[in-house]
């Protein structure tokens, strides 16, 4: 990391992580509290719309084709499957809806597949997103003329620590495909995975380079890992739970316009642990039985845990 911005950045976070935690979720609840509605949660659904074989080789995901795991192959789901699915979610109170794929980037004969999978969500009414690898010059014009609303694309965690996790494409890729999105008008989602190894500084490194968007993504997915059988970090040492919640409230108050999202790793998690990173200032989850290839807690718990802590879900219309 050798801008300027990105280090003053750096070292603002890290100083955060490093505070005492109340006083961290102090800041991290007026911060919260001066934008957002602080008892609002904003559902979103994920779905993978096209499974496994994928050539790449991060080291915490089931869907490569260079580990040996329990994810099986499939094509691009149709149009009626995904609108089945979309339809669902949108009866359960999911307000955006994510789909997934797993390439390394979409080739033209991809593209011209997906978009009217995302005209049809969007005729239901959702928000849209996708995520779909890498984007080539012009394929986020099409997307966005399709309706999407937002692209997801993770940094997945800091420059430096980058290498121990993923080989195959390089940390510019990333930043390229988000430029390109922001270039074609549309809304970023871009966060990260923690718990994969690295250490706090590398974590703070991540979020710097999150806050250096310019402007911030809108949406701010923070991953706790899933280990699963068959990938390098099925072993990763646990990351410790009050870690975790600093993470989320050190992104709240660096990012205080993005929705904050508490996404995979919270089958894991307990109760307890959810509502203190509500309390830290995340302000969305994934919501429904499964993410791409792991499980989310089950709708009943969700809508359980809302109750018992006094939490609304976000109402949005189109």
């Amino acid at each position: 990391m050798s801008d300027e911005p990105e280090i003053a950045a750096m070292t603002s976070i890290l100083s955060l992580l490093d505070a005492p935690f109340s006083e961290l979720l102090y800041r991290a609840q007026c911060v919260h509290r001066e934008h957002f509605d602080v008892g609002e949660v904003e559902l979103a659904t994920l779905l993978s719309i096209k499974t496994g074989g994928c050539p790449e080789d991060c080291g915490y995901c089931p869907q490569s084709a260079r580990y040996a795991t329990n994810v099986r192959d499939e094509d691009l789901l149709s149009v009626d499957d995904v609108v089945s699915v979309a339809r669902r979610a949108k009866e359960q109170g999911a307000t955006r809806f994510c789909m997934g794929a797993a390439w390394r980037g979409p080739k033209p004969r991809d593209l011209a597949r997906v978009l009217p999978l995302i005209e049809a969500v969007k005729g239901l009414g959702l928000e849209t997103c996708a995520t779909l690898g890498m984007l080539r010059p012009g394929q986020a014009e099409r997307l966005r003329e399709a309706g999407l609303d937002y692209y997801n694309h993770n940094l997945d965690t800091s420059p430096e620590f980058y290498g121990n996790i993923i080989t195959t494409r390089q940390y510019q890729d990333r930043l390229d495909t988000l430029e390109r999105v922001r270039s074609a008008g549309m809304r970023v989602c871009c966060g990260g995975i923690v718990g994969m190894g690295e250490s706090r500084r590398e974590r703070a490194a991540l979020l710097a380079q999150l806050v250096s968007l310019n402007p911030h993504p809108e949406s701010v997915p923070i991953n706790n890992l899933v280990r699963v059988e068959g990938t390098p970090l099925a072993s990763a040492e646990h990351l410790d739970e009050f870690e975790f919640v600093r993470t989320i409230a050190a992104a709240r108050i660096s990012m205080p316009r993005a929705r904050v999202r508490l996404s995979a790793g919270r089958e894991a998690m307990s109760d307890t642990l959810q509502a203190l990173c509500f309390l830290a200032g995340a302000n969305s989850i994934f919501y429904g039985d499964r993410l791409l290839t792991t499980p989310n807690p089950r709708t009943a718990r969700d809508r359980a845990l809302f109750q018992r802590l006094g939490l609304t879900a976000l109402q949005r219309t189109l």
